[in-house]
């Protein structure tokens, strides 16, 4: 029913994961897709069971490396066929997997967000090194997110594309 959407029945959309401290975190993301064998060979393992062995998958750490990390695979990018906004797509696929009867994430401890006026200035900032962040809209959109990680490598921060006060103030 959902297969004109990209979604292949008995594969899965999530899993969480549990990711090795020495993880180069610019790897994060949605621009990167790698097996879940080539993740497991980098040290990712699975919170609750193995991965997915030859899926290609991303890793996704939505609020940066101390929250909550999952692998996704591809059904979780057909959920983007339905709406591109990156946070409604993480909550659909996490509900689904929790509907599958898997647990609830270990939220971890992430470093707190910016607020719309922080994430303003922040946006600003990038634009004026050359970021293509999008709109200046105070929303942590997929261009805001890709140029924090960006710049994050280029600072030699943890490059986990979560825009944080330090970063803020770094730049």
């Amino acid at each position: 029913m959902l297969q004109h959407l990209g979604w292949r029945a008995g594969e899965p959309w999530l899993q969480e994961v549990v990711l090795p401290a020495n993880l180069d975190w610019s790897k994060t993301g949605l621009r990167t897709q790698m097996s879940a064998s080539e993740w497991a060979a980098l040290g990712v393992r699975g919170r609750n069971g193995q991965l997915a062995g030859n899926l290609p998958a991303s890793i996704i750490v939505p609020q940066g490396r101390k929250g909550p990390a999952c692998i996704a695979y591809p059904n979780f990018r057909g959920y983007f066929e339905w709406n591109q906004s990156f946070t409604y797509v993480l909550t659909a696929a996490y509900f689904a997997n929790r509907l599958q009867g898997a647990p609830v994430f270990d939220a971890g401890a992430p470093e707190p967000g910016l607020g719309s006026g922080q994430m303003k200035a922040l946006q600003q900032k990038l634009q004026a090194r050359g970021f293509n962040v999008g709109k200046i809209d105070g929303i942590l959109g997929a261009g805001t997110r890709a140029a924090v990680q960006d710049v994050q490598k280029q600072l030699g921060m943890p490059a986990d594309a979560w825009p944080t006060a330090a970063l803020l103030n770094r730049l």
